[in-house]
């Protein structure tokens, strides 16, 4: 493991999913192995994502929420701002792209990661030096 990379929700989200044990086997074996390399990055996006989807979808309560979305936040993380969004809108417009998306692909690519874990994008796709992985599969 020796590549910068990027995670998207659903790879969190899947921590708290008991119902997918296989897949949250996965999640946890993927970040447990990117903290202790220091190679994870997310964004204030996806912690935001995060605790709205596992409160809202699983009951996790919002005090533990609030207490994964801290320890998650030790890895790298991209404060999101005006240039992100404008180049996620541009994202967004080039590769059609859902807006939300388009800034979760802008952040990696602002990081400089590699890899951009997701279930939800194509994987195998490639913009720029990123290349989209489906970790689940």
């Amino acid at each position: 493991m020796s590549v910068r990379s990027f995670f998207d929700t659903n790879v969190l989200v899947y921590t708290d999913d008991h119902d997918c044990p296989a897949k949250q086997a996965a999640a946890l074996d993927l970040l447990e192995k990117h903290r202790e390399h220091h190679l994870g990055v997310l964004s204030s996006q996806v912690l935001q994502e995060y605790f709205v989807t596992v409160v809202r979808k699983y009951g996790v309560p919002a005090e533990i929420a609030r207490s994964k979305v801290e320890r998650f936040a030790r890895f790298d993380l991209v404060q999101i701002g005006l240039a992100d969004i404008l180049a996620a809108i541009d994202l967004h417009r080039l590769h059609q792209f859902s807006f939300w998306d388009a800034l979760v692909v802008r952040c990696a690519l602002q990081a400089r990661c590699s890899v951009l874990y997701s279930e939800d994008l194509q994987a195998g796709r490639r913009i720029d030096s990123l290349e989209i992985v489906n970790p689940f599969t």
